[in-house]
């Protein structure tokens, strides 16, 4: 008697490596938000204490405190959460990130005045410093994002040939303060340990637990 047999095929998911990042590269995996992190590292497994605690901040500080400002952000934030997971997954970042700048920066949205900080030098959601680049699109556009996270995912890419012997943590984390402050800001890895990085850090976990 000929018993039919039946082949099953083996899917394999490849993840990316964390020691081979230098040049990472936009790509399009299955789109699931509560499992992507884009090519520059897995954020829930860095350590930061979160938003630095001074003498004007002692409430609202520390994790729990960066966590509160994310949560007052939350609801607004859920209007451009499809853009910014579009946003994300294009350009290999995690949206989390993008929705963390973006909270730290403008409150997502609500106190800029036409795009425009109060000192109208900075432009859009991830602001934009005019002085520096010529922001395009409309300051909520997808357009506009685009730009500011291309201009982020450069500037790590920097980081990364400039100190070549740091973690992919470090690399991030400069990133990061070095697209606020500049490439300049950064000497040695203990610069990459502030208040702007711990505090973004920090709410990118919260979003992160929110579906983005």
């Amino acid at each position: 008697m000929l018993i039919p047999v039946t082949f099953l095929g083996l899917a394999v998911l490849i993840a990316p490596s964390e020691g081979t990042y230098s040049h990472p590269q936009p790509v399009n995996p299955p789109f699931q938000p509560h499992l992507y992190h884009g090519c520059y590292g897995d954020v829930m497994r860095m350590d930061t204490p979160g938003a630095s605690c001074n003498t004007d901040r002692l409430i609202h500080c520390g994790i729990r405190g960066s966590e509160l400002f994310a949560e007052m952000d939350l609801a607004l934030m859920m209007k451009y959460q499809t853009m910014i997971k579009t946003v994300g997954q294009k350009q290999c970042v995690d949206p989390a990130l993008i929705a963390a700048i973006i909270s730290r920066e403008t409150h997502a949205g609500s106190v800029l005045q036409d795009g425009w900080d109060h000192q109208g030098l900075k432009f859009g959601l991830m602001q934009l410093d005019k002085h520096t680049h010529h922001p395009t699109g409309a300051w909520d556009s997808q357009e506009h994002l685009t730009q500011a996270v291309k201009i982020l995912t450069d500037t790590i890419k920097t980081i990364q040939r400039k100190f070549p012997t740091w973690s992919m943590s470090q690399h991030l984390k400069g990133g990061l303060y070095a697209y606020r402050s500049g490439i300049d800001a950064l000497v040695t890895p203990t610069d990459v340990e502030n208040d702007y990085t711990n505090d973004i850090l920090a709410r990118c976990k919260f979003y992160r637990r929110h579906g983005f």
